[in-house]
């Protein structure tokens, strides 16, 4: 039996190759891809610009496959969260971070998490295994089509932030993930440009060499500790890439184009990274990298013994990085009440495995 084609995989260069394997025109590609994620049109009969014969074609060859929304929840503050089921029954979550002036969607790469990260729920609930292009991109297409309403007939587009900070490492499924970042950038479809989108790591440093050759997005950093003794608890991938490869590889990365700069995601975790003398560490370990800090306030979950320090230790923390010249903001936890925040995304994966980066 011929497997069909989920058309949601495909990025244009790819969908351009299918129409030609069909004897169809390379604009056949363009058509499609803004009925599917433009329009939100994914009924072959309702594409009036494509003729009956290819239709009819498409609906013989190829198949549109989106994961099924399961719950979407609502925060107090205004953040949603949607819980996706996939074709195989295996479970997904996406998170939707409202502004007064941007919708920045969090999307998930991975059934879980390759790595694991003690102080992450995600990475305590083990992986399962990588998404597809289609998986990736469905979240866009949900989050996009949900909130889409009279404003957005012109072309606006209800999403306009989006960053790879879901479940998963994003770096550890580099193909789909660059896949799908090429259909968010695609005039066709989302039109997103790459300083709207930010792709999160723990460091996976060949791929974010490659990362900076092929795909030009913010680069967030996962970093969490300012020493390899530390960073090789909290962040155990440290142990393969360490600090000095990862800190060269933000160097590379920057270097390809003077206009990027990386973000350093910090988790502040009591009495683990929160000294002055961490700050004064982490100050040093960056001076060569332009660079803006994040500090995340910890955000618990069942089963967790780490804990959020006080706001005035973060308050000193974050003191000194500014005097030392980094721009530095504590960020504002978002959707605690839904379990949304950073670091909780759990998901409903069935079967667990582990595997190694």
């Amino acid at each position: 039996m011929e497997t069909l084609t989920n058309l949601f995989n495909l990025n244009h260069e790819e969908m351009i190759n299918f129409f030609a394997d069909l004897g169809e025109k390379p604009f056949r590609a363009t058509q499609l891809l803004k009925w599917m994620h433009q329009q939100g049109v994914l009924d072959f009969s309702q594409m009036t610009n494509l003729s009956k014969l290819l239709r009819q074609s498409l609906q013989e060859k190829t198949q549109i496959v989106l994961p099924t929304v399961v719950t979407e929840q609502h925060a107090k503050d205004g953040t949603r969260k949607w819980v996706l089921q996939l074709s195989d029954n295996n479970y997904i979550e996406t998170v939707l971070i409202p502004d007064e002036d941007r919708n920045t969607l969090c999307i998930s790469s991975q059934v879980g998490c390759i790595l694991d990260c003690p102080f992450c729920a995600t990475g305590k609930q083990g992986f399962n295994r990588n998404l597809t292009t289609a998986e990736i991109i469905a979240q866009l297409w949900i989050a996009e089509h949900s909130l889409r309403d009279s404003r957005h007939r012109n072309g606006q587009h209800a999403i306009n932030n989006v960053v790879l900070m879901g479940m998963g490492e994003p770096l550890a499924n580099y193909q789909n993930v660059v896949k799908a970042i090429d259909l968010m950038m695609d005039d066709n479809t989302y039109g997103l440009s790459w300083r709207r989108i930010t792709l999160s790591t723990t460091g996976l440093v060949p791929a974010i060499l490659r990362l900076a050759k092929r795909c030009p997005v913010n680069l967030a950093i996962s970093l969490h500790a300012p020493n390899d003794e530390l960073r090789d608890r909290l962040v155990p991938i440290n142990q393969k890439y360490p600090l000095a490869d990862l800190m060269a590889a933000c160097r590379a990365y920057v270097k390809e184009d003077t206009r990027r700069k990386i973000t350093v995601e910090y988790i502040m975790l009591k009495g683990i990274n929160d000294s002055l003398a961490h700050a004064k560490a982490l100050a040093k370990l960056l001076q060569s990298i332009p660079a803006k800090v994040n500090l995340i306030p910890f955000n618990t979950f069942p089963g967790s013994d780490y804990h959020c320090p006080d706001l005035e230790t973060i308050d000193k923390f974050r003191n000194v990085l500014i005097k030392s010249g980094f721009v530095t903001v504590t960020r504002k936890s978002r959707g605690q009440d839904i379990d949304a925040a950073c670091g909780q995304l759990v998901g409903k994966v069935l079967a667990r495995s582990r595997c190694t980066a």
